[in-house]
Parts: C-alpha cells; structure tokens; sequence
C-alpha cells in the first residue's frame, strides 16, 4: 500500500470530512486560535487606523471592536461543538441541504481568495529580506513555496492542525515579543499617545470598529471547523473566545506599533505594504508574517476541504483528493499578485456574503431551532430540514437582503457608522420576523451532538440486520 492510500486511510478514519466528536481541552483550542489569527493580514489592518485616528483611540477601537466580533465567532463556533458539523455544513439547517450550496460556494471562493492573499504577503516579506541580504529576488517564487507547505500541513487533517498550531502559536509569540520590544525601546508610550489624528483623512473610529468587526467576521466561517474539536462547550466557547481575542489584539496592535514606529522615525510608510515593515524590523517580522502565514492558511485550506467534502451526503467526497485539488489551485493562484491591490474591496465583499449568513445562523439553531439540530441535517432530502425542494427561500431572500443592504451602505450610500452592524441587523431581525411562526415545526427536536445520534442509527440498523440474519 502506497503512501497516498496510507494517509487517505488515516484521514478517513479520523473523520476529517464528517461529524467530528471533539477531544481538545479549552488550553488546546486556545493555542489553536491564538496561532490562527497571529496572521499577516490580521497584522497589517493596524496599519490602516494611524494617522487616520490617533494613537490611543485606535488601541480602543482594536480592543472594543475585537470583543464584538468574538462574540459572533463563539456563537457560531458553539454550534459547531454541540454538533459536530463543519460551519458551511451548520448552513444546512437554515438553507436547507441545496440551499446551502450558496454559502458553500461562497466561503470556497472567499476562502481561497485569503489563502492567496496571505501566501502572496508572506512571499513578499520574506522575498524582501532575503534579496537585501542575497541580492535574490522572486516573490512569486517565494508566494509559491509559502503556499505548497501550507498544502503540505492541511492534507494531514485535524490531527496535523492540532499538532502544529501550538508550536506556531509558540514562535510568533516569541518573535512578535522582540519586534515590540524594539518599538517600545526606541521611542515611549507618551511618543505613540502623541501621534495626532489627521482629520483630513476622512476615517473615523467607527469606520476603524467596523473594519475590526469585518475581520471577525472573515474569521468566523472557519469556527465551526475548528471548535468542534473541542470536548466541552466550555472548552470551545473560553478557548476560541480568549484564543482570538488574544491574537487578535496583539496582531493588530503589533501592525499599528509597527507603523506609527516608522512615522516617528519620520517614514511615510504605504498601508497594507509587509515590505515596510519588513525594512525596518528586517528577518523578525518577517519571521512572524511567515509563521503566521503557515499556521493560518493551514487552516483556511483546510476550511475549504471541510466545505466542499460536506457540501453533499449522497455523493461522499472524499478528503484528500479534495485537498489535493484545491491546494493545487491555491498554489496556483498564490502568484496573482496583483489581487493584493483589491484588498479592502475583498474584505467588503466577505462582509456583504457572510455577514447576513451568520446573523440567520444564530437566530435558526438559537431561536427558532432552540438550540438543536437533529440527524435530518445530514439528509440530502426529507426530513425537518428539507423546507421546498431543499432550499429555504426565507434564508435565501434575507442573505440577499443583507448582502445588499451591505454593499449599499459602502458604496452607494455610505454608511456613518459602517455596513458591518446595519447588515447584521437587518438580517437578523428580518429572519427571525419571517421565521418566528415555523418554531413550532421543530419543537420536539432534543439537543444531542450529532455524533451519538449517528451512533443510535448504525446500532439499531445492525440490530435489524442481526434479526434478519
């Protein structure tokens, strides 16, 4: 037996593309999620708020907009721990089985779009150190390696993540504490605080919250994936809750130190540009935009393998050919450079797509569900989440309500306070007003992690087949 058939043995086994019983304590998930989000592009949106606002109002923003977010990536996270299931699978009990297609096919593209995004930075950063140094340079070469050991890590499943996150977490932590170090030493506290704000620039720090909460957001189509890994609620719900909000804060705080370093020192250092960075922080963080970007693509990689291989019961994908195509396609894509200068579009449009689906998500299992799905939602037809043909058009229609209601607020008429809370406002209200009357269909249904009521079914099969025999 060769080494493919050996490890699509073991992922199989392992139930990378099922429902997952967890066994990962609350420290575990903490170290997964801290390593998760100590990430290049997490680290590089610090550097849009100063000048923009000043100094010590972006610390607050930072903070209050991160804790807002955790709150939605927990929640979200938590059902995943009660069932089982993957985010996008989670979809099917509001949208139904092929209703869920849409959001699953969405978090593929968005997904990949990160995945590119992130190889690209970490090419560039480390692509600029080593050509001051060698005089070598090739960020594509560089954006390309990146993203195939990235695939190399994914392709190991669950097992492979619960085991090298840790260490990640470990390193940039180490790293990240010297590149603070020499901020702090090199000018005071009282020289950030000074940092003035330049009104002129037209961003406010409601602008700047709502930012912070869209990167939570772009955060949370992965916190079924990884929170069902947990053993306990408790342990999902501390872990992720205090593993994001840790590396969240330093992320970005180490972005905006880094940046306000640089015009201290009289720079005028590019926003969203690790090459600025990189020149006067040299091989450290550079350092920390590589680890970061090896610990957090595995993950997104591995999202993607997660949403494609649960997307249908019927016709089972298997794992590693999947994550095997997709990581191909992500190696590929990792050397469109050019996508980097869409960044802030891309973050509104991950906003507008997934905004609205989590709000309906949080009102479908938390209300109208009350709390419980039941093994229907593996179904690919029948049973309580089947609704007309296998969409619910209410979930449908108000996912395009919110995505419009999303795009509207940032382009046509922009919104003073973001499009981030208006969206997930209007989505959730107008889901629970269109749903609120069908409670009543699933209030028999009792809370159970799917893994045991999947037991139940092969126990009684094979007593049935046992009485035939």
């Amino acid at each position: 037996m060769n080494w493919y058939r050996r490890l699509e043995q073991r992922l199989e086994s392992g139930h990378d593309s099922g429902v997952i019983r967890g066994t990962l304590s609350g420290g575990r998930m903490f170290m997964i999620w801290l390593a998760a989000n100590l990430v290049v592009t997490t680290l590089l949106t610090g550097t849009l708020f100063v000048p923009g606002v000043d100094f010590a109002t972006a610390v607050i923003v930072i903070i209050v907009g991160t804790l807002i977010g955790t709150i939605v990536l927990t929640l979200i996270g938590n059902i995943g721990t009660r069932t089982g299931l993957a985010t996008m699978a989670i979809t099917r009990g509001a949208f139904g089985a092929k209703g869920s297609f849409l959001p699953v096919a969405a978090n593929v593209i968005i997904l990949m779009g990160w995945s590119w995004v992130q190889a690209m930075l970490a090419g560039i950063s480390v692509n600029y150190v080593v050509a001051q140094t060698t005089g070598f340079s090739n960020p594509i070469l560089f954006s390309v390696l990146c993203q195939a050991l990235v695939v190399g890590l994914a392709i190991l499943g669950h097992e492979g993540i619960e085991k090298a996150e840790p260490w990640f977490a470990l390193l940039i932590l180490l790293v990240m504490a010297y590149v603070f170090v020499i901020a702090f030493t090199g000018h005071s506290p009282g020289e950030y605080a000074g940092i003035e704000s330049l009104p002129e620039l037209e961003f406010t720090p409601v602008l700047a919250l709502d930012i912070v909460i869209s990167t939570a957001i772009s955060w949370t189509v992965l916190s079924g994936d990884l929170n069902r890994l947990a053993v306990t609620q408790k342990a999902g719900i501390v872990g992720s809750g205090l593993g994001y909000l840790t590396s969240t804060v330093l992320a970005m705080l180490l972005g905006l130190t880094a940046f306000s370093f640089i015009l201290l020192d009289g720079g005028d250092p590019a926003e969203f540009d690790p090459t600025a960075l990189a020149a006067e922080f040299g091989w450290a963080l550079a350092i920390v935009i590589f680890l970061s970007v090896m610990a957090t693509n595995t993950m997104v990689v591995y999202g993607m393998v997660n949403s494609v291989v649960g997307a249908q019961s019927r016709t089972k994908l298997k794992f590693l050919p999947t994550a095997l195509i997709l990581g191909a396609i992500s190696i590929i894509g990792s050397t469109w450079l050019a996508l980097l200068d869409q960044y802030t579009d891309f973050l509104t449009m991950i906003g507008a797509f997934f905004v609205p689906v989590f709000a309906i998500l949080i009102v479908d299992y938390y209300m109208i569900k009350r709390g419980a799905y039941s093994p229907d939602i593996l179904k690919d037809s029948g049973g309580l989440y089947s609704y007309t043909r296998g969409v619910n058009w209410v979930a449908v229609g108000v996912w395009v309500l919110g995505a419009l209601a999303s795009y509207v607020l940032t382009y046509a008429y922009p919104s003073p306070i973001g499009a981030t809370i208006p969206s997930f406002a209007i989505s959730f209200v107008a889901y629970l007003a269109l749903s609120w009357c069908s409670r009543a269909k699933f209030a028999g249904t009792e809370h159970a992690h799917l893994a045991e009521g999947m037991r139940g079914t092969e126990e009684v099969r094979g007593a049935g087949e046992a009485r035939e025999s």
